[in-house]
This record gives structure tokens, C-alpha cells and sequence, in this order.
């Protein structure tokens, strides 16, 4: 059964807060965020400020992915995953 919309935002949001607020992550939760990046990308319904948002998203779960140290890139991007957070607030 697929994901609806508001499932895959809630689904994003709740692994972004993770890595956030746990400075860790896993390689699964990246390739998670990959794949419902993805399938809201597909979704006509999304404008280009949260085309951007998603992008950058994507990206992050691909570094997270091909990563050696994984909650180094985490940490790295921390004040991005508090602003990706917000801005997933906007696209519920």
C-alpha cells in the first residue's frame, strides 16, 4: 500500500527531527528519504521553492549514503535539517 502525500512529509520530517536532535542516522533512513524524495517529486503539486527544498534533501541523503562517517555528515548539516524541518511544515 503506497504512501499518501501527507504520509511520505510526515515520514521525512520525523527521519529529518531524528538526525537532528540525535546527531545519528543510518545508511537506510538516507536511502529512505532518497526514495520518498523522489516519489513527492513526482507530484505536479509541488512549487518550486519546495522542488528546491526537496533537492537539497535528496542530496543530503546521498551523501549520507556514500558517507565514511555518517554522523559526521550528520553534524554537518545540522542547521540545514532544522531549516528542511520548517520548510516541511510549509508543504503540509
Amino acid at each position: 500500500m503506497p504512501l499518501q502525500y501527507q504520509d511520505q512529509i510526515n515520514l521525512i520530517k520525523d527521519i529529518l527531527t531524528n538526525h537532528q536532535s540525535d546527531c545519528c542516522g543510518s545508511v537506510s533512513e538516507c536511502e529512505q528519504l532518497e526514495r520518498l524524495v523522489k516519489s513527492l517529486m513526482a507530484n505536479n503539486q509541488i512549487n518550486q521553492q519546495d522542488t528546491n527544498t526537496l533537492d537539497q534533501i535528496y542530496y543530503y541523503s546521498q551523501g549520507g549514503v556514500n558517507a565514511a562517517n555518517l554522523e559526521q555528515h550528520i553534524e554537518s548539516h545540522q542547521q540545514q535539517l532544522s531549516q528542511w524541518v520548517d520548510n516541511m511544515d510549509q508543504l503540509s
